[in-house]
């Protein structure tokens, strides 16, 4: 098939190199703009451009995806289908309704479930069991459009969002190229999304702050969930602290106090339960066994954890 791929972070990176592998003609790859990052504010290319440049495709870069002179490029180049993972923008009528089998979309969720742009992450905040990959032609809603396959997958008790956006990467690509030859074949039938519908909005840094009112397994949940962005943290004092692994046990503190400090276990009262940290982050340290955070520092039973600070 003629495709034009939509796609920019790595979750996107997998399902374009199979359209490549397949042997499907990709005639252009559109990714968001190049972006500054760090204190260098050096500029970064998103994983989607990388992979094209690898593989000689050309790359489209538009800052408004409703410019005329953009919907006219894409136009010219006439596809058969448009291909979308991960974008992170909502298309214009000009460019869904123009290809003769419209735009597909891969999404990370059961539609109607977690619509929107952070469903992996959501999903396991949220405590979900299961999750999986949706493929979807796409409408002007935001993840609105009819569905065209699904595939469930269970979500593993230790999956943080990074272990789980690989996974299903590798499920979107599968799902994709069914999608695909079905399409080519002309025997599959869209069917309007159905169920109960959530939403799962764009994740902020600011989002990853703590709330130790919470109860210690929700707060497994939100630290797997926000691993490895935008990162679960809270405040000691001034320093900003992350953390990126945690099992929740029996007992009963002051929310955000530590209730126990040893030379291996960090234990924090929560609205129900303790939190029993396992793996944690200084700011502008590298991550860190909750042992070797402890070592060297004087941290006392009865200090708090708070939310107050510069994230």
């Amino acid at each position: 098939m003629r495709i034009i791929f939509f796609g920019t972070p790595e979750f996107a990176v997998l399902p374009l190199k199979s359209l490549i592998n397949a042997g499907h003609k990709v005639l252009a790859v559109v990714t968001q703009p190049d972006r500054e990052s760090g204190r260098g504010r050096h500029i970064v290319l998103s994983p989607v451009k990388i992979e094209a440049q690898s593989a000689g495709l050309e790359i489209l870069q538009p800052q408004n995806i409703r410019d005329a002179a953009f919907i006219e490029n894409v136009r010219a180049l006439n596809p058969s289908v448009i291909v979308v993972v991960a974008y992170g923008k909502i298309f214009p009528p000009e460019i869904i309704h123009l290809p003769e089998s419209g735009c597909v979309n891969v999404h990370a969720s059961l539609l109607p479930k977690y619509r929107g742009a952070a469903p992996i992450n959501w999903a396991i905040i949220n405590g979900a069991k299961k999750t999986g990959i949706t493929t979807m032609l796409m409408d002007e809603g935001m993840d609105t459009g009819p569905v065209l396959l699904q595939e469930e997958t269970g979500i593993k008790a230790d999956d943080t969002a990074g272990s789980l956006s690989v996974r299903l990467s590798k499920t979107g690509v599968d799902v994709l190229a069914q999608t695909l030859k079905k399409l080519e074949e002309g025997n599959l039938r869209p069917v309007p999304q159905a169920g109960d519908v959530s939403y799962a909005p764009v994740l902020k840094k600011a989002d990853g702050i703590i709330s130790w009112s919470k109860p210690a397994d929700e707060l497994c949940d939100f630290i797997r969930g926000m691993n490895p962005w935008p990162g679960a943290c809270s405040f000691l004092g001034n320093e900003r602290i992350k953390f990126l692994k945690a099992v929740s046990k029996e007992g009963d503190a002051g929310a955000g106090m530590i209730m126990k400090v040893s030379k291996s276990e960090l234990l924090i009262g929560t609205g129900k339960g303790l939190l029993s940290i396992l793996e944690i982050q200084p700011a502008g340290k590298p991550l860190m066994t909750v042992r070797a955070f402890l070592q060297g520092r004087a941290i006392k039973e009865g200090v708090k954890f708070h939310e107050q600070g510069q994230v």
